[in-house]
């Protein structure tokens, strides 16, 4: 299958971010891959490019993205993946690990959607997906500072939603419970073993292909995937 499409995924390098650029590839798209670092061997083909953005510096962001956008006008797709995860009580984390939080999980996603919309509207269409959470949902324990940042995605995605309603982009956000990925790595807890009890990177990349493959005027305004039970593992993972 090929395609026009020319899609930016954030956070590509491994996880969620690579099962999303990796389908989107297998699908005939061309790929912007944006990470901190890039991994040896990583994407193939004339249809990936890697680019190296530290996400989290967004006092130097509004420029690099400009720059990336003057590289690249033809996307006219995002995938706003990227993000960390912080877990305990609120008087545990430092402003400067709350600041963090807010920087990478929603500042640099408005930070994206501020460059690209503009261009988006301008040739009426574009597709805008955020990565969410099952803590957008609904808050739990030790996740106070996590849930308020993924909260806020939601709220931006909802937004925009309205927002861009009648200049042909589409804006959605998909809300996964617990992926087995390196995002529990150095937690004291991590989703279980079996198949049931956690969802795979690819389970949340079919997701956002359903999104972006939706015919022209309709809209997935919102996915919330969940393993078929709920069961965490405690115990402390390797770094």
């Amino acid at each position: 299958m090929s395609t026009d499409r020319t899609l930016l995924v954030t956070g590509a390098s491994k996880g969620i971010g690579r099962a999303i650029a990796d389908k989107a590839l297998a699908e005939g798209c061309r790929v912007i891959g944006i990470s901190r670092e890039w991994p040896p061997n990583t994407g193939s083909g004339t249809a990936f490019t890697g680019f190296s953005l530290d996400l989290s510096l967004t006092d130097d962001l509004p420029g690099k993205l400009k720059s990336l956008h003057l590289q690249h006008p033809e996307i006219d797709g995002i995938v706003c993946n990227a993000g960390i995860g912080r877990f305990g009580s609120l008087e545990e984390f430092s402003p400067a690990q709350i600041r963090e939080l807010i920087d990478l999980n929603l500042t640099a996603s408005i930070l994206l959607a501020r460059e690209f919309l503009p261009a988006f509207k301008k040739r009426t269409a574009g597709n805008l997906i955020f990565m969410g959470s099952e803590a957008a949902v609904s808050g739990g324990k030790k996740g106070a500072v996590y849930s308020a940042t993924k909260f806020a995605v939601r709220g931006l995605a909802q937004s925009l939603r309205e927002e861009c309603a009648g200049s042909g982009v589409r804006v959605g956000i998909v809300n996964p419970g617990m992926v087995d990925t390196g995002f529990f790595d150095g937690m004291n807890f991590r989703p279980g073993k079996a198949p049931g009890d956690h969802l795979t990177p690819e389970d949340v990349a079919d997701a956002v292909w359903l999104m972006l493959s939706a015919r022209t005027g309709a809209v997935i305004d919102e996915i919330n995937l969940s393993p078929q039970k709920k069961v965490i593992q405690f115990g402390k993972s390797p770094a």
